[in-house]
């Protein structure tokens, strides 16, 4: 056996279906499909929700809601979560880009827990009673 000779398992693939090519080969006339209509025409694209003249239900439903455009997102980090870092990897200084989940993630410190280091962190935003924790400690917080 070599590459020459190689072929999909029998029953595997199979010869696409010829429409419109005459009635002699079974597919011929209306091409599969059907008599009439905008779905036998060309062109034919049924609207997206679309339930057959049923009232459909994006309409059904009442409107709701505001998704604010501006709004900033951060991934919150805890202080036991900075002490954790630290300590494994034996660092007192601690950049946004250790904290981040994806590249363009914002890093908020907040102030759950306690640190025992005197950390210096930097990051997007840091909340009040993290930055006391941190500075009482003899740490330093610098803010991007």
């Amino acid at each position: 056996m070599d590459l020459s000779n190689l072929k999909p398992a029998q029953g595997s693939t199979k010869s696409r279906k010829r429409i419109g090519r005459g009635q002699g080969s079974g597919y011929g006339g209306t091409s599969t499909r059907g008599h009439k209509g905008a779905k036998s025409r060309s062109g034919y694209h049924r609207k997206v929700g679309f339930e057959g003249g049923q009232m459909p239900l994006y309409r059904l439903l009442p409107k709701f809601g505001f998704k604010n455009i501006n709004r900033v997102e951060y991934v919150g980090v805890n202080l036991d979560t900075l002490q954790e870092i630290s300590e494994k990897l034996n660092t007192k200084t601690l950049e946004l880009n250790l904290l981040q989940r994806k590249k363009t993630d914002k890093v908020k410190i907040l102030g759950r827990g306690e640190v025992k280091d005197a950390l210096h962190v930097t990051a997007n935003a840091v909340s009040k009673s993290a930055i006391a924790a941190i500075e009482s400690k003899g740490g330093s917080v610098t803010i991007i």
